[in-house]
């Protein structure tokens, strides 16, 4: 009985550790992706900065009987093409849509490669206007306040629930997977505050208290920047701006 006490120890602990180790499905020096569920994959891409260095910037692709949408380009041209790539020959999906979560770069910086392979764009009106005001790729579909797509049998909806980290910034929300795309409105626990220059700190923490009321049963959150978690990345942004 001892053995096998032990044994199962030993089978427990093995598995648990493996359960907490990242799985990585691609790997390159220029995008990372990472499965978060059978349907979903996090796309990270890397963006030089004056301030903050080398930053890791996370995006997401959903993915349902063979359509898959993208939410946030990669930082680049080149490196978009390399995630359509991956998306077509290993998901062999073909992709509907790609929607912005706000106007800066990390977001809309691979803009082109999409739109010269006729792959639609989506964003709020808000981004639209301050893509031209930038003289920024601009996205081709704009919404006010709430956008809804279908991929394949499931349904996204994106939403503006106020200004934060920009006046533009959005949410996207799968219910099937109870997965919010919360772009760089959202921080990662023990994150910083990060680049403020056009936030509405005085508002953000209640446009984020809005989206945790709104979507109370999130399982899972997927930040800008730093690690994807529960909604305790809610309560840590709501804390860090209050």
């Amino acid at each position: 009985m001892k053995q096998l006490l032990s044994l199962l120890a030993i089978v427990f602990l093995f598995t648990n550790c493996k359960s907490q180790k990242e799985i990585v499905t691609y790997n390159s020096d220029t995008l990372k992706i990472i499965p978060v569920s059978e349907n979903s994959f996090i796309h990270i891409s890397y963006l030089e900065t004056d301030d903050f260095g080398k930053v890791a910037c996370n995006g997401l692709v959903f993915i349902d009987d063979n359509e898959a949408v993208i939410f946030d380009t990669p930082t680049t041209s080149e490196v978009s093409l390399e995630l359509i790539k991956w998306i077509a020959e290993v998901k062999k999906c073909e992709i509907i849509a790609v929607v912005l979560n706000h106007f800066h770069g990390d977001c809309l910086g691979g803009l082109s490669a999409f739109h010269k392979l006729g792959i639609p764009s989506f964003a709020s009106n808000r981004t639209i206007s301050l893509a031209q005001r930038n003289n920024f790729i601009v996205p081709q579909i704009g919404f006010d306040e709430m956008m809804e797509l279908s991929v394949g049998n499931e349904k996204v909806y994106n939403s503006y629930f106020g200004e934060a980290h920009t006046s533009d910034n959005i949410v996207s929300y799968i219910p099937s997977e109870k997965l919010l795309f919360g772009g760089c409105m959202v921080k990662s626990l023990n994150a910083t505050k990060g680049f403020i220059g056009d936030a509405n700190t005085d508002e953000w923490s209640n446009t984020v208290q809005k989206i945790k009321d709104t979507y109370p049963d999130l399982k899972l959150i997927i930040p800008g920047h730093g690690k994807a978690d529960d909604s305790k990345l809610l309560d840590y942004t709501i804390s860090l701006f209050r």
